[in-house]
């Protein structure tokens, strides 16, 4: 089944995908902010040390599964694997034009 994702979105997650950090970080704006189950990483730098443990650093690989889009929030709902962590996880996106400006993790 494939999830058709709308943008911003689908690009940073072909970036997660590839492990590519430089468009995982450029995807977000410069106050961007990570919500990681309630711990927060604002900016670049932050999300970076945070990726570098748990994310890009952790060889994360997402598989969407569902999407949902409200306007400039979207929802997808996919299956996580990397090194740190592993399980289905949804993960909400408050789009800004063509960035990220919070990217919030939950158990999906």
């Amino acid at each position: 089944m494939t999830v058709k994702l709308p943008e911003p979105v689908a690009s940073f997650i072909d970036a997660v995908n590839r492990h590519d950090e430089n468009a995982f970080l450029n995807a977000f704006t410069s106050d961007g902010v990570v919500d990681d189950w309630g711990r927060e990483f604002t900016g670049r730098q932050d999300i970076k040390s945070w990726s570098d443990r748990e994310f890009i650093g952790a060889s994360g690989v997402l598989t969407p599964e569902s999407v949902e889009q409200n306007g400039s929030e979207v929802m997808v709902i996919g299956d996580w694997r990397s090194t740190y962590a592993n399980g289905r996880s949804s993960f909400t996106f408050q789009t800004a034009g063509d960035r990220i400006s919070r990217m919030t993790i939950r158990e999906g």
